[in-house]
């Protein structure tokens, strides 16, 4: 399965990230080729994507059910295609270093199935380390940008 992790140390308190992070709408627009989600309940959510991998270039819709809200360190979901063959789970985590310091880590698992499945898989090894890196980025710089005020 293509994975994609990235870690970033903030010179911010652990809580202040929780309350950033704890409540999607403050970072889903922050997620690489972003287009809109919409709140089932608070645990499940759709999102659509536009896809940009390789020469395939469509929309691309997913669940994303929350499986653990474990404040004030960790938020997981995993994730489903409405309607295409995607399967995946992914996780935000930070650790206080100190009182004001956090190391936050984005992680993303994603497994396309079907008869494109291994060739897309293939291309989100390269492309989902980097799309993980660019959203723990965007949070990142978002954050410091909230902080600063």
């Amino acid at each position: 399965m293509p994975i994609g992790m990235h870690q970033l140390d903030l010179e911010l308190p652990i809580d202040v990230i929780w309350e950033f992070v704890k409540d999607m709408d403050n970072w889903a627009p922050l997620v690489p080729n972003y287009l809109h989600h919409e709140k089932i309940t608070e645990q499940k959510s759709t999102w659509e994507f536009k896809s940009e991998i390789g020469l395939l270039k469509k929309r691309i819709s997913l669940y994303i059910d929350i499986v653990e809200w474990k404040e004030p360190t960790r938020v997981s979901f995993v994730l489903t295609g409405k309607s295409e063959k995607y399967s995946g789970q992914g996780y935000f985590e930070a650790n206080a270093i100190n009182v004001n310091k956090t190391r936050l880590t984005g992680f993303l698992e994603v497994n396309v199935n079907g008869m494109i499945g291994s060739s897309l898989n293939s291309k989100l090894e390269t492309a989902l380390p980097e799309m993980v890196k660019e959203m723990a980025t965007s949070i990142s710089s978002k954050l410091l940008e909230i902080k600063s005020g």
